[in-house]
């Protein structure tokens, strides 16, 4: 490949990337370079259509929008509006449909109770009473104390394992805040989101709008390695993980990845909800999705797509950080070493960052970076 000359080199095309791909090229009207080492753009909010049933699915696994931050939305709806659609999960328990997160439904049905919202509440606190703890050390202790030991074990801790690979009491007590727990009949997955929906259009049209200005030229199909000797750049911006970029000189972040195996169901309707969770040991796979629920605007044949996800290790398609101690202080030393000696290197992103970002955090974080580069970099 011939030499190519940029202001900007862009290591990875996912919404990190691409938000300040947009910015630089449009804002500092600066020439940018994305490479990208997959054969499309978007990272893992890339949508595609299905040739057999004509629905869009997420690739790697189902991607909701939701934010209150209004400098976020007020960013992005230039790009893109969204439908109606509000988030769901069901999980499936002995062959019984539960509400998650645990709320009101949840807590009577698995019980066999009438409980109002007070009740409720105390029947909990009840539970947990015996695993209170004022500092829980890890994530089991944490989810003992919030929900007891009953609804742990049917929903949460078997599905853990699956998914993380680890027994809980391996894991970080953070994770299990992400699992919020409710005494009302609230189903919505994102309760204080002040914007929810899916793309009207998909994710991939909202990559391909923010690249779109002819000062950005995306390589495909390309990595990185920084004895790059074909591209030269004033700086680069890095969103890939931190640990393969330096040679795994201070050793291997861990990752959890998935692997999705799709099927076809001649029936309209498969499980009547975008996600159904499997907690259950039995089953290899952690939860089915079924995309044509995510676009309930749009007219599709009476054939279904489902999307089954089994969690694995592959730190060659890192989705989920192990945000240990022991991991956090691996990743804290490539920081530094980048910092002393990479000074064009600017990183970010979930993967460069090692953090589990929601999709709109990972545009805030890109926003908050351009301002750094407006008035640091000339």
């Amino acid at each position: 490949m011939k030499k190519i000359k940029t202001d900007f080199l862009i290591v990875g095309s996912g919404l990190y990337g691409c938000v300040l791909a947009e910015r630089i090229a449009n804002k500092l009207k600066k020439k940018v370079t994305i490479i990208e080492k997959r054969n499309h753009i978007g990272g893992n909010c890339y949508s595609e259509i299905d040739k057999l049933t004509g629905i869009e699915f997420h690739k790697y696994g189902s991607h909701i929008f939701h934010t209150s931050n209004k400098n976020v939305w007020n960013y992005l709806k230039k790009f893109t509006s969204l439908n109606n659609y509000k988030h769901q999960v069901l999980s499936k328990y002995k062959s019984k449909i539960y509400q998650m997160p645990i709320n009101l439904k949840t807590i009577n049905q698995f019980y066999d109770k009438n409980f109002n919202s007070l009740e409720a509440e105390n029947f909990i606190k009840n539970k947990t009473k015996k695993f209170r703890k004022k500092n829980p050390k890890n994530f089991e202790e944490k989810a003992l104390m919030q929900i007891g030991q009953d609804l742990y074990k049917a929903f949460i801790k078997n599905y853990t394992e699956k998914q993380w690979g680890k027994n809980p009491k391996k894991l970080p007590s953070s994770i299990f805040n992400r699992l919020p727990l409710r005494f009302n009949d609230n189903k919505t997955y994102f309760k204080n989101a002040l914007i929810e929906g899916i793309p009207l259009n998909g994710y991939t049209e909202i990559f391909k709008k923010l690249t779109s200005n002819p000062l950005i030229n995306v390589i495909y199909k390309k990595n990185f390695n920084l004895r790059q000797k074909n591209i030269v750049n004033n700086y680069i911006i890095y969103t890939g993980p931190l640990d393969k970029l330096l040679g795994y000189k201070f050793g291997k972040l861990e990752w959890r990845s998935v692997k999705f195996k799709k099927k076809i169901i001649n029936k309209k309707n498969f499980q009547d909800n975008s996600v159904v969770n499997y907690p259950e040991k039995k089953y290899k796979f952690t939860r089915i999705h079924e995309p044509r629920h995510l676009h309930e605007e749009r007219k599709y044949k009476n054939k279904t797509l489902i999307i089954k996800e089994y969690p694995q290790l592959n730190n060659d398609e890192p989705y989920y950080p192990v945000n240990n101690i022991k991991n956090r202080l691996i990743h804290s030393k490539y920081r530094k070493y980048l910092s002393n000696n990479y000074k064009n290197i600017i990183i970010g992103g979930r993967l460069a960052d090692y953090a589990y970002y929601d999709m709109d955090m990972t545009i805030a974080a890109a926003l908050n970076k351009f301002n750094y580069i407006k008035k640091n970099i000339k």
